[in-house]
């Protein structure tokens, strides 16, 4: 979402994680501090959990960890723990799943059982060492995260929250020397600048601050939060303009970003800007934060949410770390957790808007369209010319099949485009002209259809589309096939393209092309009923009938469109005659989504 997570030093950073997620046993993943699961119906309760053995609590748990549910999870895993107290492992188990959970105050009560039996458990160190730096246990901090420590990204994050425990203590310099003495990877640097400056800037020591800010934007000026923070540090100690140079040079790399077009206009109103972390605790959920956020999309949930939650335990507000919580729930497809995420981003964050956009997006996936659509309403209403919102609405709309609507939709985005020929309007009337065709407004869909290859000429799913409707209509049928077999050599592996082929073959009488074809879209879609309807169909007309009763009956069983189930089974029961014709052939489940024809 943000480009902070896509800086070049990741790949080194990634490379080099191995042993730190060896550190989290399981992959267990959960949802937010203090907000049930969206299946909060079968949540335990406390009888539920009276009634269960050791044995059914585990079974229960584990389950719940293979279905991401930490909260359940844990319940299940503390209930098995007050029966089998001395079970190492069920505690270890119950530990990682409340930390999953964001249930710090649980998981630390439990690591300090776990540190009595093994002190070198090092997530354990971790946790308890953030429950010190909140409460404020300075010395007790720097004990315990310096014992956290196992490889690159453990090492990292130990020693900067070590240093901002000194800071707390008192002891900027040593808190700074500490991180200064840290060795490792070329992406360290960065990090170290940057956290460096923030301690140094919060003890008032504003021009060695800059220093280690200029070195860090200088390192990469492509990361948001070193941006910020020197962006904030010149609005303070320079002049306004200096730190609007810096904005701007961001927002070229990544337009309009949301903080940083707050940062472009208080710096043009002639503010100056207070610094990124204002104590101890806000630096360390910084540290925790970036770095997480950065792991997300590398492969490394399960520690990425560990720093997360462990951010939000400092920081239960930092819009930045709930965003990322979100979008790593979104990566292991549960957007349900990713709603309650959503939900608590702080109404006067200027991410808020972007939250809110998610938000509907998810609660579309979970089948809560209508609250979907009133979010995306509202923003669209204060901004009509948001073109993300509107876009995300238009969407939802085409998806749920309400072509009225998403027409009307894409219009209004159409209306406040950008000037000029740009290629990435293309989806735009794409888009808008999908949902004429569905109401049957073919003359407005064909103009559409044609305005997005003209900005965007060999675009696969419009060649598909477009290509498809003429066939299927019986205009234009040369030139209709040209661009199907443009779209299939350009996306040979797209099962809808190819059934596109298929059936544009069909349309025109080779039924033999057809079966070619229409059994290579089977191979990429096994498991779509249009497909294996059009199949049937082509198989019947080639004389291969008891293949194509056996195509049909796999059709409906694979659950069609309600209004093609009774045509499929009439099939099924009497075959085809001369005139009769399949439902597929209009391809609306193809259609009503964009993927082709």
């Amino acid at each position: 979402m943000f480009s902070n997570r896509f800086n070049r030093w990741t790949v080194a950073a990634i490379a080099l994680m191995g042993t730190a997620i060896a550190t989290v046993p399981g992959a267990v993943l959960a949802q937010t501090p203090d907000h049930p699961s969206d299946t909060a119906a079968q949540f335990p309760t406390r009888n539920d959990l009276k009634s269960l053995t050791t044995s059914g609590s585990y079974l229960a748990a584990r389950h719940a960890s293979v279905e991401r549910d930490a909260a359940s999870a844990a319940a299940f895993y503390r209930s098995a723990l007050r029966t089998d107290p001395k079970n190492n492992e069920l505690l270890d188990r119950a530990f990682i799943s409340s930390v999953a959970d964001g249930d710090i105050d649980e998981a630390v009560k439990l690591a300090e059982r776990i540190l009595t039996i093994d002190k070198t458990n090092r997530v354990a160190r971790l946790v308890v060492g953030v429950h010190d730096l909140k409460m404020k246990k300075y010395a007790t901090a720097q004990t315990n995260i310096n014992q956290s420590i196992r490889g690159p990204i453990t090492d990292l994050v130990a020693t900067l929250l070590s240093g901002w425990a000194a800071y707390g203590a008192g002891d900027a310099k040593g808190g700074v020397a500490t991180i200064d003495k840290l060795a490792g990877p070329e992406w360290y640097p960065l990090f170290k600048d940057l956290h460096a400056g923030m301690i140094l800037e919060l003890s008032g020591k504003e021009k060695d601050a800059g220093i280690r800010f200029e070195r860090a934007y200088k390192l990469d000026d492509s990361m948001l939060r070193v941006t910020e923070a020197y962006a904030r540090w010149l609005s303070r100690n320079k002049d306004s303009a200096a730190a609007t140079t810096v904005y701007q040079a961001f927002d070229k790399k990544l337009a309009r970003h949301p903080l940083i077009v707050e940062g472009l206009r208080d710096t043009k109103a002639g503010k100056k800007m207070p610094p990124l972390a204002d104590s101890a605790q806000a630096g360390a959920a910084e540290a925790l934060y970036g770095i997480g956020a950065t792991l997300t999309r590398r492969g490394g949930e399960d520690l990425a949410l560990v720093y997360l939650q462990l951010s939000l335990y400092l920081q239960p507000t930092h819009p930045l770390a709930l965003l990322s919580l979100a979008d790593l729930y979104e990566s292991v497809k549960r957007p349900q957790m990713a709603i309650k995420v959503y939900e608590r981003v702080p109404a006067t964050s200027p991410l808020k808007r972007n939250a809110q956009i998610q938000l509907a997006i998810d609660l579309d996936s979970a089948d809560r369209t209508d609250e979907a659509i009133k979010i995306l309403k509202g923003v669209t209403s204060d901004d009509s010319k948001d073109l993300e919102a509107i876009m995300a609405l238009g969407n939802i709309e085409r998806g749920r099949k309400k072509f009225g609507d998403c027409g009307a939709t894409y219009s209004r985005g159409i209306d406040v485009l950008p000037a000029g020929n740009d290629k990435a309007n293309s989806v735009w009337y794409y888009y808008r002209g999908i949902c004429e065709e569905r109401s049957k407004e073919w003359s407005k869909a064909e103009v559409d259809m044609k305005k997005a290859l003209e900005l965007q000429p060999d675009q696969p799913h419009v060649l598909n589309y477009l290509g498809y409707s003429w066939i299927d209509q019986g205009v234009n049928l040369d030139e209709g096939m040209k661009m199907i077999k443009r779209a299939v050599e350009q996306r040979p592996d797209d099962g809808y393209i190819v059934d596109s082929l298929g059936w544009a073959y069909y349309r025109i009488g080779n039924y033999e092309e057809a079966v070619k074809n229409l059994e290579r879209a089977i191979d990429l879609k096994p498991e779509d009923p249009t497909i294996n309807d059009h199949l049937g169909d082509a198989y019947w007309r080639v004389g291969r009938t008891l293949e194509a009763k056996f195509q049909w009956a796999h059709a409906r069983d694979l659950k069609p469109e309600p209004e093609e189930l009774p045509k499929i089974e009439a099939k099924i029961a009497n075959g085809m005659t001369d005139d009769s014709n399949s439902s597929a052939a209009q391809a609306d489940k193809k259609k009503d989504d964009g993927k082709g024809g």
